[in-house]
């Protein structure tokens, strides 16, 4: 009966981890939505002022730099978080064997996401820092064909790179990833949470920065490229897009060089 009973408590407490995580991924997508529609109300604990909202949209150069950084952060959370799955479900079967923790399920989401927060930053900073020389709209879309063509040429080329396919197949075998980097307790669950954020960020950068192209608040830019990284991590699908998706980029931004030259 005991044995029953710690099993049933670990379905629940197993349940309660998934339903959290996947509570957080709503609740990001629901603020990114509020921020598209520049609504009232939100996630943060300042988003309640009336001003908030209206500085997101306006040019980067001119808004709140904690604004900015907010709408990076639930970005990265709304986009990120979801291709964390498969290291989660790794996480989740080896909690059924008593190998890892609820407690460290959630100790791997936040060290992932503290490194997402980072990128953030860093995104922030480089959306101001275009808006400043009149490179980005308020929307945060490319205003030069220049920097479209570079965006794409360097996000094909990455495609093709060794450290791409690297932090790729980290990516897509967690369970190997675990065996190799593994330590016991939630400190070292968020050690290796921070080790995966950072081989998640080497790999999708640079297609994260294509948010500069189609504008950083583009909704249907947000879906599709959070859709195309989470396949591209899965090992059957991943590796049958990868290198075909490199051509296109390169496509695009030969396109793009053709209407920087007046080509067509």
């Amino acid at each position: 009966m005991r044995s029953e009973a710690v099993t049933q408590h670990g379905h629940v407490w197993r349940s309660l981890s998934w339903g959290g995580f996947y509570g957080f991924v709503l609740a990001a997508w629901a603020g990114i939505f509020l921020m598209s529609a520049s609504l009232p109300g939100g996630l943060l604990a300042n988003v309640s002022h009336p001003g908030f909202w209206s500085a997101i949209c306006t040019a980067a150069s001119d808004a709140d730099p904690l604004a900015l950084f907010a709408m990076w952060a639930l970005m990265s959370a709304a986009m990120m978080a979801p291709t964390l799955v498969p290291a989660l479900a790794t996480w989740d079967d080896m909690t059924a064997t008593g190998a890892a923790t609820g407690t460290g399920f959630f100790a791997l989401i936040a060290g992932y996401m503290a490194v997402w927060l980072g990128f953030s930053a860093a995104a922030a900073a480089a959306q101001g820092w275009l808006s400043s020389r009149g490179l980005l709209a308020a929307s945060g879309a490319s205003l030069s064909w220049w920097l479209t063509a570079a965006l794409l040429f360097i996000a094909g080329a990455y495609q093709f790179s060794r450290l791409k396919h690297a932090c790729l197949s980290k990516c897509r075998r967690p369970l190997m990833f675990f065996m190799q980097y593994w330590k016991p307790g939630p400190l070292a669950a968020a050690g290796m949470g921070l080790r995966l954020g950072v081989v998640c960020m080497a790999c999708c950068w640079a297609l994260m920065a294509l948010g500069f192209i189609g504008g950083t608040m583009n909704l249907v830019w947000m879906g599709l490229a959070t859709a195309f990284m989470v396949l591209e991590k899965l090992p059957d699908i991943g590796r049958w897009l990868t290198r075909p998706a490199g051509f296109v980029l390169f496509a695009g931004g030969a396109y793009a060089v053709a209407r920087a030259t007046g080509t067509v």
